[in-house]
């Protein structure tokens, strides 16, 4: 699997999104320095995993940590993300903000360490990037359910905190409700593991996506893997995911890409220009998923944009042959771009495995009742799906 190098994020993020000094030896992220204002607007949010953050803290100031740094972070990561899961689904809580909130006051305490400032670029980017996937839930990944089926499901964090720093994502709260949940249709039963993706250009650029699915794809050890956003009025699925970044919004470190609708980028993977086609296309149950029942539609989405013929509805691959992506049916954001990379791994793998993106409907700050009725039609495409995978 492929590491993230976090020392050229760092070094990308310095000079092009203001890290703000936390010491004449370390430096705070863009998101981190939002904890201030977020711990003063979501007292109870901010605080949620604070008894956790203590206990890691004081790990980090004890004698000769810098022997065992690595696996201490690590090991706090992962009962971040345990907790988390186990907090929601015990307490119906339908909020992803305290994981949010939870990890970036962890990893704040991490980098501003004397152990972390001891370590060198190289070391700080690999423990950065161990700490990252562990509370994100790649080192909980284990189908341990003696189940038919097995799903991977990825969400987001919270994003456009610049905006609004109550806000949710319902797609990684879908995320922390379904980790380790079994479902059953018609007799079949299927096990879904789950992850959290960063809102952030320079992890995707770095591999991240690719890290986190890559082994389970070309293993075969999963029968659907399903990436969700948020973003929408209904639930679309988006057929036709494009190459090319086109949106003018920023991360969640505040990086602008440069991408326009005039001028749509082909984002990095390793250093090099991410290479595929202008467009992929899913492979979802799209018939079974249409079946689950809720508030909202679930729409066959094949809308994209290109610079030959500006916006339409795509039908097939055929008709996109000759085609430069502007948008893909996931838009120009890192919600089509997740769509295409995870699509374009199992092109190259595991073709005939079922991969395939879900927007869910927008919402503003959170609130629960509404959360909870997307939430569980998630649920409900999965379930149909089960038999049709």
């Amino acid at each position: 699997m492929h590491k993230i190098n976090y020392g050229l994020a760092l070094i990308f993020t310095v000079i092009f999104s203001g890290y703000s000094l936390a010491n004449t030896n370390t430096y705070v992220t863009v998101e981190e320095v939002k904890i201030t204002k977020a711990k003063t607007e979501l007292p109870k949010i901010t605080s949620q995993f604070e008894l956790l953050i203590s206990q890691f803290t004081a790990e980090l100031e004890k004698p000769a940590i810098e022997s065992r740094l690595s696996t201490v972070a690590t090991q706090f990561a992962n009962s971040l993300w345990q907790q988390a899961t186990a907090y929601m689904q015990t307490n119906k809580t339908f909020d992803d903000r305290a994981l949010y909130w939870g990890r970036l006051q962890m990893a704040k305490q991490l980098r501003i360490s004397a152990a972390f400032y001891q370590l060198s670029l190289a070391e700080q980017s690999t423990l950065m990037s161990d700490f990252e996937l562990a509370s994100r839930g790649l080192s909980d990944v284990k189908f341990t359910k003696n189940t038919d089926k097995k799903i991977l499901v990825t969400g987001f964090d919270p994003f456009y905190l610049h905006r609004n720093i109550a806000q949710s994502n319902p797609s990684g709260i879908a995320a922390i409700n379904l980790d380790g949940v079994v479902i059953e249709h018609n007799g079949v039963t299927a096990e879904i593991q789950t992850l959290i993706v960063p809102v952030r250009f320079s992890d995707f650029d770095q591999g991240m996506i690719e890290t986190m699915l890559t082994p389970y794809i070309k293993s075969g050890e999963v029968d659907m893997v399903t990436t969700i956003s948020m973003g929408r009025k209904e639930f679309d699925l988006d057929r036709f995911p494009g190459l090319r970044r086109s949106s003018v919004a920023p991360g969640n470190l505040g990086v602008y890409t440069g991408a326009t609708s005039k001028n749509p980028l082909i984002p990095f993977y390793l250093g090099k220009p991410l290479t595929g086609p202008e467009f992929v296309e899913f492979s979802l149950p799209v018939a079974a998923m249409q079946k689950a029942k809720g508030k909202y539609q679930v729409i066959d989405n094949g809308a994209i944009k290109t610079i030959q013929k500006g916006k339409f509805s795509a039908t097939s691959l055929a008709e996109l042959a000759n085609e430069t992506a502007v948008q893909g049916s996931g838009g120009g954001y890192l919600s089509n771009e997740i769509s295409y990379r995870s699509i374009l791994i199992r092109n190259q793998f595991n073709p005939k495995l079922p991969v395939g993106h879900i927007h869910t409907p927008r919402i503003k700050d959170w609130v629960k009742g509404e959360v909870k009725v997307i939430v569980e039609q998630i649920q409900q495409m999965f379930t149909q799906a089960v038999t049709a995978i």
